[in-house]
């Protein structure tokens, strides 16, 4: 029997520390056809996701993908990425969490969720998220920075 990946075991510790303590966690997502999220947040192919209590609903972190409902801009989506696709989850308040290698061709298939198919692509174009948050983005600064990810012990 092949052994299971520790990446989703490690997330849903995350999730569950931040929580604990009255964090926000945050993912890191690198977009891809398998995942299901607004395109308009979309910025250099990767999206950063609130999966707090008080943003999603229905959240379920299982071992091949994280599935929640969101809202945006007063209209609730439905959000799929595959654990393969999340480059790290961390506490917005500190930066606090760990960092993940992203695996190309991840498994998973948002037609076989619960939340139906498609892709980035198909999920409807949204302003002024309220579950998504970005980094701000400076194209005129040669070495942006980076959210610090640290080592919880």
């Amino acid at each position: 029997m092949a052994e299971t990946s520790t990446k989703p075991y490690m997330i849903r510790a995350l999730h569950e520390w931040c929580t604990d303590n009255g964090y926000t966690p945050q993912i890191t997502v690198q977009v891809d056809a398998n995942t299901m999220v607004p395109p308009a947040h979309i910025r250099n192919g990767q999206i950063t996701l609130n999966i707090g209590s008080l943003a999603t609903n229905r959240l379920v972190i299982g071992n091949d993908s994280i599935e929640f409902q969101a809202r945006f801009s007063g209209v609730t989506e439905n959000l799929y990425v595959p654990i393969g696709a999340v480059i790290a989850i961390y506490a917005r308040e500190t930066g606090a969490g760990m960092g993940f290698e992203v695996e190309t061709g991840s498994p998973g298939n948002a037609a076989t969720s619960g939340f139906g198919g498609g892709g980035a692509q198909s999920a409807q174009p949204k302003q002024n998220a309220s579950a998504p948050t970005q980094a701000p983005s400076e194209p005129s600064d040669p070495d942006p920075k980076r959210p610090k990810l640290t080592i919880v012990k």
